[in-house]
């Protein structure tokens, strides 16, 4: 028996609940106990989540969208600086939400914030679920109902650390959303995945925000304001693309410490569920190490890649001559690599982002026909034979594409190829079918040695 569509349909969307409160009162951790697994980033201080990020949630066989938002502090709407931004993004967030989850720490009880966010959420007319938090026990539920005063009916208790009333919150989350599935954005079949990632403070934020044509991400000149990945839909070059920001990644996965660590984490995971991810660099500065690793993680993950110089509005003549050689000497790996000069401030020639999108998609899914492949290949080898091994040199029986996304070709020979061989199988691969843009795999499957006499497999060289 099929599985029923959870959406209602392929072109339908699931309805939207904007989860707000103010800072640290544990709206990221109750998202986390709504999904069920630990994907919002959450820190014992105040103010871990800035931008407003989206879950996909299932209660009861309904679906829902979860949209968690920084700490709202009402009183920092309309001043400057990035408390007001949150705010701001906070506000958008529910006015494009079909109802509301309002969390409030019920052990502190009604703060001035709180009763200037209810105030704003009854002038949106939306449907509203107060959640009464950290209410760890009975004894403790008596608390909640000095939250009747907020005007948004009954509060819910619930304690989003351990669990408990979990799910009596979310019972009262699906009756407050709509029963009718809202149009989805997205077309058939969805849009490409494109992940944004770099260091910290090299544009990706900005140059979301230039694509989306909206402060979609808060951009501050502080390195490490965006925490977790943010999807935003945005209509370039006639289509619809996923564009994820994601947090800067600092140094190794293993040596970062609290939310900074469980950013990271999450880019990660951005980066597994994208197709093709734009790395981003800061041309006005050299390449680091950072800069290196990221792209090869990016390799490592078998995804496309763009290397997006930002900046390049601060890029005099003598930084480009000198950059086109730190390039051709540290980029020796991601030559292939499309390489695309822009500046997400002004926008200039964000627009060539697109064509090398298309390219290295294009790339990434290439296969080549096996006939055409190894007529290819025979030539090669005849003009240039593998290296000897042990005084015997290896033959290369045939070749096929074992699989695509990315290019994946396994060489079937009589003994070991040297690595330098199949780096150099590997540049001829690219000379003669492309691949710009899309890593390509190379492997070799060793022949099985035939048996002998005694019904023993016959000794020769060890597989490398």
């Amino acid at each position: 028996m099929a599985e029923p569509e959870p959406f209602g349909g392929p072109d339908s969307a699931p309805p939207v609940l904007a989860v707000v409160g103010r800072p640290n009162v544990g709206k990221s951790t109750l998202v986390n106990r709504i999904l069920g697994s630990w994907q919002a980033v959450v820190e014992d201080v105040p103010g871990v989540t800035r931008d407003r990020v989206t879950y996909d949630a299932t209660w009861r066989g309904r679906a829902f969208t979860l949209v968690d938002t920084g700490g709202w502090e009402p009183s920092a709407e309309g001043t400057q600086g990035l408390s007001a931004r949150v705010a701001a993004q906070a506000r958008v967030a529910v006015d494009a939400a079909d109802a509301v989850l309002f969390v409030v720490d019920a052990v502190v009880g009604v703060t001035d914030a709180d009763a200037a966010v209810a105030a704003v959420l009854r002038r949106a007319r939306k449907p509203v679920v107060v959640a009464a938090n950290k209410v760890d026990d009975a004894p403790g539920e008596p608390e909640i109902h000095s939250l009747w005063s907020l005007g948004l009916g009954e509060p819910v208790p619930v304690s989003a650390l351990h669990g408990r009333g979990s799910g009596d919150l979310l019972d009262a989350i699906l009756n407050a959303l709509p029963e009718a599935p809202r149009e989805r954005d997205e077309p058939a079949g969805g849009p490409r995945r494109v992940a944004l990632i770099g260091r910290p403070n090299v544009g990706k934020s900005s140059l979301l925000n230039k694509l989306a044509g909206t402060e979609r991400v808060l951009v501050d000149p502080v390195a490490g304001t965006t925490r977790d990945p943010v999807d935003e839909l945005i209509e370039l070059g006639g289509k619809t693309w996923r564009f994820v920001d994601t947090a800067g990644i600092r140094r190794r996965v293993h040596s970062t410490q609290g939310a900074d660590y469980f950013a990271a984490l999450r880019t990660e995971r951005a980066l597994e569920r994208a197709e093709v991810a734009v790395v981003l660099v800061d041309a006005s500065q050299p390449l680091a190490e950072q800069d290196l690793r990221i792209i090869s993680m990016v390799i490592d993950a078998g995804r496309a890649l763009i290397i997006a110089y930002n900046k390049w509005d601060l890029v005099d003549a003598d930084r480009r001559e000198f950059l086109d050689k730190e390039i051709d000497r540290q980029l020796h790996n991601a030559r292939w690599a499309p390489r695309v000069n822009i500046s997400a401030k002004t926008g200039w020639h964000v627009d060539r982002l697109v064509p090398a999108l298309e390219l290295a998609l294009d790339s990434w899914e290439t296969r080549v026909p096996t006939g055409r492949l190894n007529t290819w290949l025979t030539a090669l080898i005849a003009a240039t034979p593998p290296p000897l091994r042990g005084g015997k040199q290896p033959k290369i029986m045939f070749a096929t594409q074992a699989g695509t996304r990315p290019p994946h070709f396994v060489l079937f020979t009589s003994g070991f190829l040297q690595a330098g061989y199949r780096r150099f199988i590997e540049r001829k691969l690219r000379e003669e079918f492309g691949f710009a843009g899309s890593p390509v795999h190379v492997s070799m499957r060793l022949r099985e040695k035939r048996s002998g006499p005694s019904g023993r497999a016959a000794r020769g060289p060890g597989r490398g």
